[in-house]
């Protein structure tokens, strides 16, 4: 099959020719291709077990491996088990998340550990949906705890597995800035039969996507699919969606809130206003930081003008 020089932008159930697609000739030299290849990382030692699954998926997301690393390291020691977490005050969680950024996800994996200690005995669900009723878990880290740690089939989309796809299936340089049903349509139509090819699978294609089939700079001469890759046989034309979006940091709220709360991180006592004051110059932008982090939970307002991380649980 030759894939049609241009081909269609909106990602959809079917290959460029608009046939349904058949993984079944993917499967195979991906999951090969992570045999040989696939990085030696914590979280998939046997020993790492569900709790450790769960741990690095909240702290992977939109964070890179390297940085990562130290801070599941540090948190797993710290807090072995869901119960042990659950023990703790959630702004404990919050100063161990340091500057992963987002630390939002600190909180919710709080929550997530207490539900588990209160509705599961201490241990993490196997079961799908009892997954996704968790707090802090939505149908991408469900499906991921469920694959990785229980060796289930479930279509796993993160970004990297959305990139792999929309070019070796669709024929387009990136997916949409959004999951998409015919995104998820499609990941089930490549989902191999058996439970454990498929979990395998998931975790190739991932891989794949993380260390080859990259946003930029791809190495398609190291791609075990690149013969078969829509996108490479279309002579890889650009992207000609949406614009794609630039994530932007210096100067923006983001910023300022984690100026705010490195200083709370760093305190084991109250903080006053005027040490707070002193992180950013411009008073507005400050206070409407400061304000997102009261109402977002992660940071407690106390009488005369005083802060502290979170010590309520939710």
């Amino acid at each position: 099959m030759t894939a049609p020089t241009k081909p269609p932008h909106s990602t959809s159930a079917t290959t460029p020719d608009g046939t349904a697609p058949d993984g079944a000739h993917l499967h195979t030299p991906v999951i090969d291709w992570f045999e040989d290849n696939a990085r030696d990382l914590p979280w998939r030692h046997p020993d790492a077990g569900p709790w450790g699954v769960m741990v690095s998926e909240f702290m992977l997301q939109q964070t890179p491996v390297n940085r990562v690393l130290p801070v599941y390291e540090q948190w797993l020691a710290r807090w072995p088990r869901p119960a042990d977490l659950a023990e703790d005050a959630p702004g404990e969680a919050v100063r161990a998340w340091g500057r992963l950024g987002y630390p939002r996800r600190a909180l919710r994996l709080h929550g997530a550990a207490t539900a588990i200690t209160e509705r599961h005995g201490g241990d993490v669900p196997t079961d799908h949906a009892q997954l996704l009723a968790l707090p802090g878990i939505g149908e991408y880290t469900a499906a991921a705890v469920a694959s990785f740690a229980y060796g289930q089939r479930h279509a796993v989309l993160d970004t990297n597995v959305r990139r792999v796809f929309a070019r070796a299936v669709t024929g387009v340089q990136f997916p949409p800035n959004a999951t998409t049903a015919a995104e998820r349509k499609l990941a089930r139509a490549l989902l191999p039969q058996d439970e454990h090819t498929a979990a395998r699978w998931a975790a190739a294609s991932m891989e794949l996507g993380a260390l080859v089939c990259t946003a930029k700079n791809e190495t398609c001469h190291r791609c075990p699919i690149s013969a078969q890759c829509a996108w490479n046989l279309a002579g890889k034309p650009d992207h000609e969606g949406p614009a794609r979006r630039a994530q932007t940091y210096a100067g923006t709220d983001r910023q300022v809130r984690g100026k705010l709360l490195a200083v709370l991180r760093e305190a084991h006592t109250p903080v006053p206003q005027s040490a707070l004051d002193r992180v950013w110059h411009e008073p507005v932008q400050r206070a409407r930081a400061l304000d997102g982090l009261v109402a977002d939970g992660l940071v407690e307002p106390l009488p005369d003008g005083l802060y502290r991380l979170p010590t309520t649980r939710t």
